[in-house]
Formats: structure tokens, sequence, C-alpha cells
């Protein structure tokens, strides 16, 4: 798998925003795969979200990820699924959304990212990179760790955890294929402004 982008991008209300809005937002400022994470809403919402952004994505040509829940995933025809590390099986994962679609696992270690490459992950996200964002996590993987996670898997990796536009570049450079970034987009007072900013980064950076 090759990433559409180097920047991730995901839904997430924590900012106060309507996810189908922030979503089309997203998309019209150029990012072309998104994940949609809803962590404490109810399934039935859960799932209208994801029927909406589905379709948005489809018109754009953006690759859709569903956080979490391969039920929905697959009732909103999305292009795959992001699991954590307590989350549904990988094996399981790849048994529900079948051969075609796309597995995203969480890791946290060199170990955990050679489990998920050695079982058909698709790609990893790997972090939380630095203290602070969306989890105020207190300590954070460090670019030194990124490092050893590229050298350790082939598929796509994707650096989340504190990232903000002015840590893109170190991230990248550090062997990230993508950065996913919540907390500097969604408190963005130009929501769109921040993400072109942060494309541009991505695409002047060397792949």
């Amino acid at each position: 798998m090759k990433l559409p982008s180097r920047f991730y991008a995901i839904v997430d209300p924590s900012g106060g925003h309507d996810p189908v809005d922030l979503a089309r937002v997203l998309i019209g400022a150029g990012a072309r795969i998104l994940q949609l994470r809803l962590k404490d809403t109810p399934a039935r919402d859960f799932a209208a979200s994801a029927r909406a952004i589905a379709l948005l994505c489809r018109k754009a040509g953006a690759i859709f990820i569903v956080n979490d829940r391969a039920d929905i995933a697959i009732l909103a025809g999305a292009d795959g699924v992001h699991l954590g590390q307590e989350d549904l099986p990988l094996k399981a994962a790849r048994r529900l959304m079948g051969a075609r679609k796309l597995i995203g696992i969480s890791t946290h270690s060199v170990r955990q990212a050679r489990e998920a490459a050695a079982g058909g992950a698709d790609y990893i996200g790997f972090g939380p990179m630095y203290p602070g964002g969306l989890k105020h996590t207190r300590d954070g993987q460090g670019v030194r760790n990124l490092r050893a996670v590229r050298a350790a898997v082939k598929i796509p990796i994707v650096a989340i955890g504190g990232i903000t536009e002015a840590r893109v570049r170190e991230v990248l450079a550090a062997g990230a294929d993508a950065a996913a970034i919540i907390t500097d987009i969604v408190r963005a007072k130009d929501v769109g402004k921040k993400v072109r900013s942060i494309l541009a980064i991505g695409a002047s950076a060397t792949q």
C-alpha cells in the first residue's frame, strides 16, 4: 500500500466540530485519506456519520478509514478500519473486512510494529510521538523510536500523537510515511488553511 498523502486526516469532534462538516472541510482543503474517530458516540450516530463521510470521500477519490469499528466500516462501505491494541484482533478483522479492505494497527513499540506487519496489516500507526496531544500524553516515543520502527518494517507508518504543523517535517524525515494530526487541526481558527499548509510541507519533504 502507498498512502495517497503525507497528511493523514482524522475526523474527531474534540474541537466541537460536526464530524461530517469537518470531513467536508478536510476534503475540500485537499486531504485524501481520512479516519473517522468517534470514541464516545452512540453506534447509531457513528454509523450515520460514517455513511455520510464515505459518500464525500468516494466523490473526492479519498480513502476513508473507520476507527475501531469494523462493523460500521462494513456498513458504511468504508475503505478500511483502524484498530488499537485492545480492539478486534487483526486476524478476525481481516476475516470480516475481506482481503481488499485496508486495516491499520496502532503500535507503540518495535515488537508491536513487527507483529502487525507479519499479521498482514496494510499500515501501522506509531506513537504517541510527543507529549501532549489529544490524550495529554506525558511522554512521547520521539524520533529515535520512530527510526527504529522504520528500520523494522516495510509497510507504511503513520506517526501520531502530539504532532503539530511545526513537527511534521521532523517525523517525515525520521521515516514516517504520513503524519496524523488532531488537536492542531481541530483547534485551528481556519481548518482549511491549516490543512493546506501541512499538505504543502508534506509535498516538499523527501519521500
